[in-house]
């Protein structure tokens, strides 16, 4: 599945107040999926020793999909196609890479 196609049908599955003009939602939303991944990764440290059987796995998979909802909408609320951010991501990361800077802190490195 393209990265546009996929955001274009998660678009047909919001339902929040204002879409089309409220990018907190999605922000809101993205935080508190992106909590529950962390979550569920921590459990796999705490409760089974740091092993992500086919079960946990699954469980974070289907959280990165709500993820990857909520980048979808925020992408759209503001204007953004999935695939441009991915490029802008690939460009920014190559970038980074020529310059020796993949490593180290803040966004201008």
């Amino acid at each position: 599945m393209e990265l546009n196609h996929y955001q274009e049908q998660a678009r047909t599955t919001a339902l929040y107040p204002n879409v089309g003009e409220n990018p907190i939602y999605p922000t809101l939303g993205l935080t508190g999926e992106s909590g529950e991944v962390a979550d569920k990764v921590k459990k796999v440290i705490r409760d089974k020793g740091g092993v992500f059987d086919e079960s946990s796995s699954e469980a974070i998979m289907l959280e990165l999909g709500d993820v990857l909802w909520y980048v979808a909408q925020l992408s759209s609320e503001l204007g953004f196609s999935l695939e441009h951010v991915a490029k802008a991501n690939l460009a920014k990361l190559a970038s980074r890479a020529d310059r020796g800077r993949l490593g180290g802190e803040g966004d201008k490195r």
